[in-house]
């Protein structure tokens, strides 16, 4: 069975909270010779992708995504406890993501996938307070700053995190990361902001971080100015 169809039948038993069906059709992939590695990029990562899309187009109703991105959870968990890891490359994350429930999730899978690449990694999560996240990074200077975030709510906030660290120029050889739905809709969104780096998917994100850890943003190409939200629309939840 190829993986995107794997991905719709777990598609169908998430939303509808069936845990057996779930774990039923990850153990079969794994069956069938896909690494747990390949399981996260290749079925969760898309079945996730899936599931916001839905959720954020009125398609789902709170409860179904509730249910599917909290499982879903578990299964990256499970899958991540099980990954060959890489020897350690000498370079440490710390990584931070937006409020919801779905950006925690994306973020998962993502350190999941940068720690099994050789990565010493901190996740702290969301809920991190900006002056909080400033401190950590001037007191440990990372090696990276991942910040993963789905919704144009959360920009300002980055924006302003990202001014004010290169404004202290206190760690100037931390490379700043960006990643989540929010900048996968916007192209040249994650320049405009003054990250360093950025990817649409967190295989792409790995690599990008192999291939380019010397990577820093162009000053001249930022755009003045805080990046304001976009208006957010009252909408009815329809039945999944």
């Amino acid at each position: 069975m190829s993986t995107e169809a794997l991905s719709e039948r777990l598609f169908e038993a998430l939303i509808n909270g069936d845990r057996q069906m779930a774990r039923v059709i990850s153990t079969g992939a794994i069956d069938t010779g896909l690494s747990h590695e390949q399981l996260v990029c290749e079925v969760y990562w898309p079945t996730y992708e899936n599931i916001s899309k839905l959720y954020r187009n009125d398609q789902l109703t709170r409860l179904s995504h509730h249910m599917a991105t909290r499982l879903l959870r578990t299964l990256t968990d499970q899958a991540a406890a099980m990954f060959e890891m890489t020897p350690p490359n000498g370079r440490n994350v710390v990584a931070f993501c937006g409020p919801t429930d779905a950006d925690e999730l994306a973020a998962q899978m993502a350190v999941d996938l940068v720690e099994q690449a050789g990565f010493e990694l901190t996740f702290a999560g969301p809920g991190v307070a900006a002056d909080e996240i400033l401190g950590f990074v001037q007191q440990n200077q990372p090696d990276c700053l991942l910040i993963f975030a789905s919704a144009p709510s959360d920009l300002p906030e980055i924006r302003e995190l990202i001014d004010r660290l290169r404004e202290i120029g206190a760690c100037n050889s931390t490379q700043i990361i960006v990643g989540g739905g929010v900048f996968n809709r916007a192209d040249g969104l994650a320049e405009e902001i003054g990250a360093d780096l950025w990817a649409s998917d967190p295989v792409s994100l790995v690599e990008r971080m192999l291939e380019d850890p010397e990577r820093r943003a162009d000053e001249s190409q930022r755009t003045v100015g805080a990046v304001k939200p976009a208006p957010r629309k009252k909408t009815t939840r329809k039945a999944a």
